[in-house]
């Protein structure tokens, strides 16, 4: 199937089929006749899941885990539509998150208010609400296990305080949802990765970001499995420029000036050179507005992360004095 790859260990990536090719995977994690699905993208991208799954010969009822990183509509918006196919499966999510989960309707609130409406249910559909009863909170510590194979809950705030990063013991890799970055195959050179971190609204926070990383990579995994996009190796150099460019995009916001929209428009002009400093250090062959084209939206959305950010600082400066 050509939205799908195997990656070893057991581990598919299911391309979800968001927006474009190419952006979000689902993972499964096959196992001794019985699947997790990591992440679960949109109501719409449903059907390539249980599509790959018949393909791995996993019937809807051996599905035992619907694991979420967090609970941002790309990863999370499928989750009622997958848990209504799976009669089986338990739902893990953050405890923050369970409540959304039961009743989603602020969680769309929110993210109407990110996207507007119309686009909103454009890209996700409507969200169904899951039972309580089916739901497991996936604190700090947790270990489940799939058939055997063991699958430990890391809390990992940062990108969101309601995102978690899954171990998987048998492949010595993290699911890593949104902490890790995102890293996009059509700028790989010569198999060689880049990263790049998501500041999105409404909950970035630099200094958690960096300790959530810190603390991953202390298993020495061999392998992140990324939502954005799906596999990347040589773990340690991709950590170090994540540290560098969370600290680059902070120093640029902290540089912007003004208000509103003018120190918005500053703050995107200031990230769209931090790429353009990227495509010459990592050796991109693309042209720039390709580049721009993959980005565009993630840049935009960095900016608007780094903008509540800066608001949430000064109010908190504000309050201290």
């Amino acid at each position: 199937m050509q939205h799908l790859t195997a990656h070893p260990d057991g581990i598919l990536a299911v391309d979800s089929g968001y927006c474009r090719p190419g952006l979000a995977a689902i993972h499964l994690i096959i196992h001794q006749g019985r699947a997790a699905v990591v992440d679960t993208a949109t109501n719409a991208s449903a059907p390539r899941v249980l599509t790959a799954l018949a393909a791995a010969g996993i019937a809807p009822d051996q599905v035992d885990w619907v694991i979420l990183t967090h609970i941002h509509l790309d990863h999370a918006g499928g989750a009622g539509s997958l848990m209504c196919a799976f009669p089986n499966a338990k739902l893990l999510v953050h405890p923050r998150g369970v409540r959304h989960m039961v009743d989603p309707s602020k969680l769309w609130e929110a993210t109407s208010a990110v996207y507007g409406a119309e686009r909103a249910f454009a890209l996700y559909g409507r969200l169904a609400p899951i039972e309580a009863e089916r739901i497991v909170e996936a604190y700090d510590g947790l270990e489940v296990e799939l058939a055997g194979r063991r699958l430990r809950v890391l809390e990992t705030p940062g990108h969101a305080r309601h995102h978690i990063c899954i171990w998987d013991e048998t492949a010595r890799a993290f699911f890593t949802g949104d902490t890790f970055g995102l890293s996009y195959r059509e700028l790989d050179v010569e198999g060689r990765a880049f990263i790049f971190p998501t500041t999105t609204p409404t909950q970035f926070d630099p200094d958690a970001l960096h300790a959530s990383i810190d603390r991953m990579m202390s298993f020495h995994p061999e392998a992140m499995y990324l939502a954005h996009y799906s596999r990347v190796t040589e773990v340690e150099r991709l950590a170090a420029d994540l540290h560098r460019l969370i600290d680059t995009q902070v120093a640029v916001a902290r540089a912007a000036r003004g208000e509103g929209v003018a120190r918005h428009v500053e703050i995107l002009a200031g990230l769209e050179q931090i790429v353009r400093e990227e495509a010459e250090r990592q050796g991109w062959c693309l042209p720039e507005e390709e580049i721009f084209d993959l980005l565009r939206n993630d840049l935009e959305l960095n900016a608007q992360g780094l903008g509540v950010w800066l608001d949430d600082v000064a109010l908190k400066e504000l309050a201290s004095a």
